[in-house]
Formats: C-alpha cells, sequence, structure tokens
C-alpha cells in the first residue's frame, strides 16, 4: 500500500493532462525506481522552471528571460503578429517552422459558459501593439470552435480603428485527411473556403 508520500506524488501527476490515476501510479513507480536517472534530474529541472520561467511581458510566450528569445530575435519580422490562445498554440506553429513572425498570446478564448469575458484575456496589450507603426499584419490563429470564432470577431472589431490587415488561418480538410473521416464543420469550411487549382 502506498505512504502517504507517494500518494501525494500519484495525486499530482494525475492532474497533469493526459495522466489518469492509472498513469500516474506507472509514472510514479518509474520514477521511483529509477531515482538518479530520472526522479532527481525531473525535481531539479521543476525547481529551476519554477525558480526562473515567467511569462514574456511583450507576447506572453513562457521563457526565462523577458523579453523571451522570439521577441529578442531581430530575424524575425516585426511587422507580422500571430495571436494565439495559448503558449501550446506558439509552441505548436513554432514547431512548423513555417512562420518567423511575432506573436501575442491571449490566455484563453472569450467563453460565456465559463464566464471568460474581454477583461479575462490579454487583448489591450494587443491592440496597443497593433497601433505600432511598425505592424502591418495581425493573424488571428484562434481555433475553429465557436469560441475561437467568437474571439477572433471581437479581435476584428477592436483592431478596426488601427491601420493593420487583419488575417485568419486558413481551415479545412488537413494534409493527409481523408473526406469520409471529416466531421460537416471541417468539410463545409473546406468547401468555403476552396480556391483555384
Amino acid at each position: 500500500m502506498p505512504t502517504s508520500d507517494i500518494d501525494r506524488l500519484i495525486q499530482c501527476l494525475a492532474k497533469l493532462p493526459g495522466l489518469g490515476p492509472r498513469s500516474a501510479r506507472r509514472a510514479t513507480l518509474e520514477l521511483l525506481k529509477r531515482r538518479e536517472a530520472l526522479l532527481d534530474p525531473l525535481v531539479a529541472a521543476l525547481a529551476q522552471a519554477a525558480e526562473h520561467v515567467r511569462a514574456c511581458a511583450a507576447c506572453g510566450n513562457l521563457d526565462a528571460d523577458d523579453p523571451c528569445g522570439i521577441c529578442r530575435d531581430a530575424r524575425r519580422d516585426a511587422s507580422v503578429i500571430c495571436v494565439v490562445e495559448g503558449v501550446a498554440d506558439l509552441w505548436a506553429l513554432e514547431r512548423a517552422g513555417a512562420y518567423r513572425g511575432r506573436y501575442h498570446v491571449l490566455g484563453g478564448v472569450l467563453s460565456a459558459l465559463d464566464g471568460v469575458g474581454p477583461g479575462d484575456l490579454n487583448l489591450s496589450a494587443l491592440v496597443a501593439r497593433a497601433r505600432d507603426a511598425q505592424v502591418r499584419e495581425v493573424i488571428l490563429a484562434t481555433s475553429a470552435t465557436v469560441d475561437g470564432q467568437t474571439t477572433a470577431h471581437y479581435i476584428t472589431d477592436r483592431l478596426a480603428d488601427c491601420d493593420v490587415a487583419v488575417s485568419r488561418l486558413a481551415q479545412g480538410v488537413p494534409v493527409g485527411g481523408e473526406l469520409e473521416y471529416l466531421d460537416d464543420g471541417t468539410l463545409a469550411a473546406a468547401l468555403k473556403a476552396r480556391r483555384p487549382f
């Protein structure tokens, strides 16, 4: 039977996305079995991250430096800002390697059901950044959910008096996707956004 320290570790791990109680128990056993190789380095990395990692004051990305590495990178195009819901979306775009501009992390999406309003998101800073004469385009990369679409429309309205082009990520059939497995909304968006071949 696990001790209270082990129970606490299992409960903490079970709170992580993708880990339920059973996976957390397996992870805990592996960490304890391989203490020097896994547990000790994990504890050190968590302590370092807790002490040093902060949100970038300019864009909202997580980094040990402020401003973050992306905001400090002079090779990036400062005239384009890609607006994302969260840091995970920023990391996904960076992994793709297709975007070389700057970012703006909203910290979520507008959601009446969850009680998230405009004041809960990092919107004022986005509008201030969009007013900078250097910025020419704002790309809205919010999700294709109802809340993501609502947020994109709200941002578009807020940026109406800024001298920037506002664009949206394309939506529709994913690369390698088969039509028979796609949902109706994705198919409808793909048909609506079709282009010449």
